[in-house]
């Protein structure tokens, strides 16, 4: 039985966040359908090499999923998943975990786009150990508050010289 509802949602979310995509040379989005995502984050963010935390410029993904009864109730870990880069440094993320916080039903795809583009950069984390995914990459946030963000960039973002 189709759900209208669902599928007028969905449309609507389709043509919001393309929207976003083009008018960003952060946000390069592949769409597989109506339901399912792949967003692709040109920025920096911080992985963790040979033991070390360092500032990454490059691609960072993650995929999106709205399930059948996305409407009526969320279940986070099903709908946005961590791709790559697997050595991706954040209390929010342990792929393919992310936690983008409270996700209600009917969450616009343009605002967890916008929540996860603020997870890699560093304009949002969780400071708490109990919550977060990555503990150690928490407790080397507390410790280095002056790095943060890492990206300042709003994800509505294109050079001046385009």
């Amino acid at each position: 039985m189709r759900d209208l509802v669902l599928e007028s949602f969905l449309e609507a979310q389709f043509v919001a966040a393309r929207a976003l995509a083009e008018a960003s040379d952060i946000l390069e989005l592949w769409p597989a359908d109506t339901r399912r995502y792949v967003a692709h984050f040109d920025c920096r963010g911080l992985v963790r090499e040979a033991g070390q935390i360092r500032e990454r410029e490059g691609r960072f993904t993650a995929g999106i999923f709205f399930p059948p009864d996305y409407l009526r109730r969320v279940e986070p870990a099903l709908v946005v998943t961590w791709l790559q880069p697997a050595n991706i440094w954040h209390p929010n993320i342990a792929p393919p975990l992310i936690c983008v916080g409270r996700i209600p039903p009917g969450t616009p795809l343009v605002d967890l786009l916008h929540q996860v583009y603020e997870i890699i950069t560093w304009q949002r984390f969780t400071p708490n150990e109990y919550d977060a995914l990555n503990r150690p990459a928490c407790q080397w946030a507390r410790n280095h508050p002056e790095r943060f963000p890492v990206d300042h960039r709003p994800l509505r973002w294109r050079r001046a010289d385009q």
